[in-house]
């Protein structure tokens, strides 16, 4: 069937932009009060960028890329995640010739092949942050605090943020050993995945989702206690700083990412409701991916966030999100006089930038108001023959349910006044 979308991709209907339209706006403007600014990278990469960044012993570049030949027969890749390709630009335009730190956000869509299942698609979407050029703690805390703001911003509150260290490649090494040493003898108990990342990528043993191998990796020990004394003191300040902020917080010491990049700080956060993909976003710093990608070693730091995860969390929450840019006023005229004026006012509320609709099937007044209220309308101005006759407009409050009588002339006026 030709009219049918590929597994794992969906169409986002027009009822549903709405929503994910106000998600962009609350994040869009939240990060300009972080003194962020927004950067948009292609869809497709190198595939170089990608295996180097990410990692070669990853089940995104192992298993989950699209990858292909263009016809030059050069390796690309739709982008999996969004932080390589903003490493990719900033050393490519050359941001790092200007004031330290660079504070970047983007959104799109991104591409594993995974398995399809609810809050999970191959073509999935992300809202990202990225701060390159400081080593401070009190970064990596912002980064944690702008990824709570946004999801308290659209109403999501039962959360838990986990957070850990994964160490830096001085004392990483030794913990690598570590696990490979404890969990030698229960090799061949591990899943066909954990038994080839034993040599290459032990960490990842860590954050296996197979219930056997979660119940061996209970045997390893914590990371946080074989951490050098530079990670040490990263991770008491971070901890500090959220004190500081009043975010709240779990040590989770098996907690790592699922990409070979991170250093130091690595945080998750979940929606402790949602269920077995309960994870609704998370990052860490990345103080070597920069210098993997062909720079000189700059630090960094960031996050993801999954659009589709926190729409799922908002619909089984039954949270209504407060829509931005939806239609504020609505102008029910009866009558082809009236219509025509109505036409004529809702074009001038558009103009002076106050969001309008209006009725063109000439339907009742009972039948109009329903539409307002379909279309979220916060007022309706209510015209027919006998009002233009006298030169006035009702107003109507759709939120307290009174109105009142005012001057047709005057009425943009007393609207932007008001609003």
């Amino acid at each position: 069937m030709l009219a049918k979308a590929p597994r794992g991709t969906r169409d986002i209907l027009p009822e549903e932009v709405e929503k994910w339209s106000t998600l962009e706006a609350f994040f869009r403007n939240l990060c300009k009060n972080y003194n962020y600014r927004e950067i948009r990278t292609p869809i497709f990469e190198h595939t170089e960028l990608f295996s180097r960044s990410v990692g070669e012993d990853t089940d995104i570049v192992g298993k989950e890329m699209y990858t292909f030949f263009d016809k030059g027969k050069r390796s690309m890749t739709l982008r999996p995640e969004g932080t390589a390709s903003t490493v990719r630009a900033f050393l490519e335009h050359k941001l790092y010739a200007q004031a330290q730190p660079t504070k970047l956000f983007y959104f799109g869509p991104m591409f594993r092949y995974d398995r399809p299942q609810a809050g999970r698609y191959r073509q999935f979407h992300q809202l990202g942050a990225e701060v390159f050029g400081s080593v401070s703690p009190e970064i990596d805390t912002e980064v944690i605090a702008l990824a709570m703001d946004f999801f308290h911003s659209v109403g999501l509150n039962q959360l838990s943020l986990e957070i850990n260290s994964v160490g830096c490649p001085q004392c990483r090494p030794i913990y690598r050993e570590e696990i490979q040493k404890t969990l030698d003898k229960y090799r061949g108990d591990l899943c066909p995945d954990c038994q080839g990342r034993f040599e290459n990528n032990p960490l990842r043993i860590l954050d296996c989702k197979v219930e056997n191998c979660q119940e061996i990796t209970e045997t390893v020990p914590d990371i946080l206690d074989h951490l050098c004394s530079f990670c040490v003191q990263h991770f008491e300040d971070v901890v500090y700083f959220l004190k500081l902020l009043d975010i709240s917080y779990h040590i989770n010491p098996k907690l790592v990412r699922g990409l070979d990049y991170y250093t130091k700080t690595a945080f998750e956060i979940v929606d402790t409701g949602l269920g077995s993909q309960n994870s609704l976003g998370g990052g860490g710093r990345y103080d070597g991916l920069v210098e993997t990608c062909g720079g000189s070693p700059t630090p960094g730091v960031g996050f993801a966030i999954g659009v589709e995860r926190v729409l799922l969390s908002l619909e089984q929450q039954n949270i209504q999100t407060k829509l931005l840019g939806v239609p504020r006023i609505f102008v029910a005229a009866l009558g082809t006089k009236a219509s025509a004026r109505g036409l004529q006012l809702m074009t001038e509320l558009r103009r002076l930038g106050i969001a309008a609709e209006k009725d063109y099937q000439d339907r009742s007044l009972k039948a109009q108001m329903k539409q307002a209220d379909r279309v979220g309308a916060s007022i309706v101005l209510i015209l027919g023959e006998e009002e233009l006759e006298k030169g006035k407009i009702v107003i109507r409050d759709m939120v307290k349910g009174d109105q009142q009588e005012v001057d047709l002339e005057g009425v943009t006026d007393f609207l932007r006044s008001s609003l």
